[in-house]
């Protein structure tokens, strides 16, 4: 039996087509819609240790069939999407 813990990664593209990774921390289901709370993974541990360690929360979006992840521009659902992560956050780690 293998106990090792892999995090479950994921690779975006931005705008400019340039590869970006990240470590899916959660997600959420609401109103039929994917969130999802994202930090940044770094090759390198210096990147790492000057990171500010903020994480990104983006939705799920369908667009022509294919699903893409989206920032979220409404102030107030980031807002609260943020509260919900925090929250889950809290009871894995400190419960």
């Amino acid at each position: 039996m293998n106990d090792s813990f892999s995090p479950d990664l994921i690779t975006l593209l931005d705008e400019n087509g340039i590869e970006h990774n990240f470590e899916i921390l959660d997600q959420i289901e609401e109103n039929n819609t994917t969130y999802f709370a994202l930090m940044p993974v770094y090759e390198n541990s210096a990147d790492m240790l000057s990171s500010s360690g903020e994480y990104t929360i983006l939705e799920a979006l369908e667009v022509n069939g294919e699903e893409q992840l989206a920032e979220i521009n409404d102030y107030d659902l980031r807002r609260r999407l943020s509260r919900i992560f925090e929250d889950r956050f809290n009871d894995m780690f400190y419960n």
